[in-house]
């Protein structure tokens, strides 16, 4: 074998295909080899889109492996095994990373090493630094300098990101009105969604049509399930004077006028939760923690974009390292059925290495405490927003997962 102590160019890497997106692709970024060789499951090794996907993942990242999927028995050590040796043999020059692959992936690596001398390695999760396992001392070192975006977790998972509501680049010159406009919500919280509810109604624009900035209507309006809402006079003084809104004027009981000040925040006054996730946003930019920080993203799961694509959308996503970090807003109570969804999109495309929090304007229930210790999400709620503790609840969380 050609394999020395000292540091070497690694040439082929033989990657145990694993459902922790990140690990399927960490020990190349960090050791840069010509070739990939992924050991995986059936439906994996035959899904041209996932290995289209992961080749878009490595150009985005400025690399431009070779990239091999083989078939490979899920649970079957002695077949795993056999397809192992058959790699090992036609590319001698390879290296086997053991951090993803089944438990019979694993068994099968050990029988391979009994009586050949490939070179394998690991990653620990808890020291955040690759380990040689045997005869690979070139991979004693740490994946030192690595940044990611969304996009990029998105990508390697065989997803895709879209633009949600909202555009992340344009926000910077809002983010000095975000913590007035949040602290105008907590003041009208209980009467909150009849307020969105107004100016909902008040600004409707027929499909097709551009939306109005200028807006004119009763001073009391239909809302859903027929129930009516009236204007807020305190709350839209308030926005006037924050410069949300502009030529108010209120005729009580009759009429109200005003014009929103632009697009984006006519629509962040007609969506409820937005204020949330703005603050939220803003937080995580001045927390100084992250490397990347998106506000409402969409994932598409599988990357097709197409009609009946599955998709979902984050409040707030981030970045930290090698950690992605899902964020949920929630301007109503925290339900069970929010948490458990939470933690899918996680699992799907963090992995371990993802960590995940619910940050809510209310208190969160005991059930839904529960709940969400049990998932490992971290419940950020109306105490801790008031107490001015979402960085450091964050902070602690992103530490916690180091460990």
């Amino acid at each position: 074998m050609p394999h020395r102590a000292e540091k070497i160019k690694l040439k082929t890497l033989i990657e145990l295909f694993d459902e922790r997106p990140l690990e399927n692709v960490l020990a190349a970024e960090v050791f840069r080899p010509e070739r990939v060789v992924f050991l995986a499951a059936d439906s994996t090794a035959q899904d041209k889109s996932l290995h289209a996907r992961l080749r878009q993942y490595f150009a985005r990242r400025g690399m431009t492996p070779e990239l091999i999927f083989l078939e490979c028995s899920r649970y079957n050590a002695a077949k795993i095994e056999r397809q192992l040796r058959r790699v090992a043999e036609l590319y001698p020059d390879c290296a086997l990373d053991i951090t993803g692959g089944t438990d019979a992936a694993l068994f099968a690596a050990g029988l391979l090493c009994a009586d050949t001398e490939i070179p394998v390695f690991t990653f620990s999760r808890r020291q955040g630094r690759f380990y040689d396992i045997r005869r690979a001392e070139f991979a004693e070192e740490q994946p030192r300098g690595l940044r990611y975006t969304p996009e990029d977790f998105f990508l390697m998972a065989g997803g895709s990101m879209r633009e949600g509501r909202f555009d992340s680049g344009g926000l910077d010159a809002y983010m000095g009105r975000v913590e007035p406009f949040f602290a105008l919500y907590m003041r009208h919280r209980r009467r909150w969604s009849d307020i969105v509810a107004y100016f909902q109604r008040l600004s409707h624009a027929p499909a097709g049509e551009p939306a109005p900035l200028d807006v004119r209507g009763a001073y009391t309006v239909k809302a859903e399930r027929g129930s009516r809402v009236s204007a807020d006079e305190d709350a839209l003084r308030e926005l006037q004077q924050l410069g949300f809104i502009s030529g108010l004027r209120i005729e009580r009981g009759e009429r109200v006028s005003f014009r929103f000040a632009d697009g984006n925040i006519r629509a962040w006054l007609r969506d409820a939760g937005s204020v949330l996730e703005l603050y939220t946003y803003k937080q995580c930019l001045d927390s100084r923690l992250f490397d990347d920080v998106r506000i409402s993203a969409v994932v598409d799961w599988d990357g097709s974009r197409g009609r009946d694509a599955i998709t979902n959308e984050l409040d707030v996503t981030a970045t930290h390292g090698i950690c992605p970090v899902f964020i949920s807003c929630k301007t109503c109570s925290v339900s069970t059925e929010a948490i458990n969804e939470l933690a899918v999109l996680r699992d799907r495309f963090g992995g371990k290495m993802a960590c995940a929090a619910i940050v809510s304007t209310e208190k969160c229930s005991a059930a839904a405490r529960h709940r969400a210790a049990e998932l490992d999400i971290t419940v950020i709620d109306l105490e801790d927003v008031r107490g001015g503790r979402i960085r450091t609840r964050l902070r602690a969380m992103v530490e916690a997962v180091k460990k």
